[in-house]
């Protein structure tokens, strides 16, 4: 049935798709007939519970950052049976993002490009749609700066949409890894990833005293990263005892969608040209981490055998967005019968 749904959705130029895509999800999260509508159309099994970061997830397939950037659709994507939604990014003020068109499909290979540049309402109206959410799975928010922050005052930014989020959120995502806002991906490296954690979890400390409750934070990184690049950061992440590390945001490189319709369309490239690089990077993550730190799965999971490649490799946790475009909620039904 998603096929067919699928051509009518792809007549539509990509991110008027997804407005409209938020839209219905957001009618069928306010019905009154949410578990009806549940049953008839998804009918997902339960899936298996899992803890991690100290968080019991009622199954291990999440909803990824960057499908409901302002948490307006929590309850209708949580009806399709996601043990987790991580909404976002979200920034302190609202921002229109890139100019647009700033989304391109790759059908041919399953992929999309986007350079959307953290589009958002800003914080206090995505924690306004998360208090109102009835969803009973675990909420992430995935937290950014605005692009015009100087880069090296982006870490007010991540304390204040911190300070916003944490009573609301089960945890937090500290994204240093969109391609899409200038100078971003600065704050993986060096010192600059290391002022950053430690002011991140010394504002933690305080907030968790506060609230009497520990939100524990994750890193959002990208695959674009060498070897030597992988070891330096998952040191850092272990020196600052950050609780979770996302692995991995979109890609830049273009090494695997050469001469296909919009693949040099600048932006992340993200579905199943990013499978191998994730995984690889999941794979060399967990050398360095031992366990000491789970990592959470993303990039191109479009069916079971590339998720449990991601398992293998290390992941605790999974996290899909492209692949629920291409293959429609029946993905996330496949996965939670699979996927322990």
């Amino acid at each position: 049935m998603y096929s067919l749904l699928r051509k009518a959705i792809f007549t539509l130029e990509p991110e008027n798709a997804h407005d409209l895509t938020i839209k219905t999800l957001k009618l069928m999260g306010n019905s009154p007939f949410n578990p009806i509508i549940k049953n008839l159309l998804i009918n997902s099994p339960k899936g298996h519970e899992k803890t991690v970061m100290g968080i019991k997830f009622k199954n291990p397939i999440g909803l990824a950052a960057g499908a409901d950037k302002n948490a307006e659709a929590i309850d209708g994507f949580g009806a399709l049976g996601f043990g987790f939604i991580e909404v976002g990014t979200v920034t302190p003020l609202a921002q229109e993002g890139n100019p647009k068109p700033r989304q391109f499909r790759l059908p041919e290979v399953e992929g999309i490009i986007n350079r959307n540049g953290f589009n958002n309402n800003g914080i206090d109206y995505l924690i306004e749609n998360v208090k109102k959410a009835k969803y009973d799975g675990v909420i992430g928010i995935n937290i950014g700066k605005n692009k015009v922050t100087p880069i090296e005052k982006g870490k007010d930014d991540y304390i204040y949409c911190l300070n916003k989020a944490y009573n609301y959120a089960d945890y937090i995502t500290v994204n240093i890894s969109s391609p899409n806002t200038p100078d971003l991906r600065q704050l993986q490296y060096g010192d600059a990833l290391e002022d950053l954690l430690k002011s991140i979890k010394a504002r933690q400390k305080v907030l968790a005293e506060h609230y009497n409750k520990y939100v524990p934070i994750a890193v959002k990184i990208a695959p674009d990263l060498s070897e030597a690049e992988v070891i330096q950061i998952a040191d850092t992440l272990q020196r600052n005892n950050i609780d979770g590390v996302i692995a991995t945001n979109t890609t830049i490189s273009r090494e695997t969608v050469q001469g296909l319709k919009n693949s040099q369309e600048i932006g992340g490239l993200s579905g199943k040209p990013l499978q191998q690089k994730s995984t690889e990077i999941i794979a060399r993550l967990h050398q360095e981490l031992k366990g000491r730190i789970p990592i959470i799965g993303s990039g191109g999971i479009d069916g079971i055998e590339n998720a449990k490649q991601k398992i293998d490799a290390g992941a605790e946790l999974l996290q899909i967005y492209s692949g629920l475009i291409y293959h429609g909620p029946a993905l996330v039904k496949e996965l939670l019968k699979s996927i322990r």
